[in-house]
């Protein structure tokens, strides 16, 4: 252990349990002690101490603002999770959604889709969650009806995986 005195090891254990980082802390003892340690000498030293570093204070949440109140849906209205093609716009029917039996790598589930244009594009949710759709035409945009109903049949797909 690098040398510390009685007084020295004490002051040094209650400036880890108060939540000093560790390159915070390696500057203290510079300063104060005139002690100069690596990041990892540091570490040594804390854990020879017994003294457990701790974790930052995650930050807090951001505050949302409460949305009002939404209205009672009238009748002949669409609910979110229904998906209906504007009148006369193209696309939105016939759109498939497959899952992978193999997952992508750094996917937590993907698969494959074709959209009622016949194009096709490749997609997968990561780990952390995100969505992610690579088309296979360079460029492609599929149509916001197609979307919806791409959305739908994929959650509905995803349900019976138990996602």
């Amino acid at each position: 252990m690098a040398t510390l005195s009685t007084e020295q090891q004490v002051t040094a254990r209650q400036w880890i349990a108060e939540g000093m980082k560790i390159s915070d802390f390696q500057r203290r003892l510079e300063s104060d002690f005139a002690l100069k340690l690596t990041y990892m000498e540091a570490r040594f030293l804390i854990d020879d101490l017994k003294v457990i570093p701790k974790d930052p204070e995650p930050p807090a949440p951001p505050v949302v603002p409460a949305a009002p109140a939404a209205p009672a849906p009238a009748a002949g209205t669409v609910e979110p999770d229904e998906v209906v093609p504007p009148e006369g716009a193209l696309g939105g029917g016939d759109v498939q959604v497959t899952v992978d039996a193999v997952t992508r790598p750094n996917a937590m589930v993907s698969g494959r889709v074709r959209f009622s244009d016949g194009k096709g594009a490749a997609w997968l949710i990561d780990t952390y969650g995100r969505p992610g759709l690579v088309a296979d035409e360079k460029g492609y945009r599929p149509s916001q009806p197609d979307l919806m109903a791409f959305q739908a049949s994929l959650e509905r797909e995803l349900a019976k995986l138990g996602f």
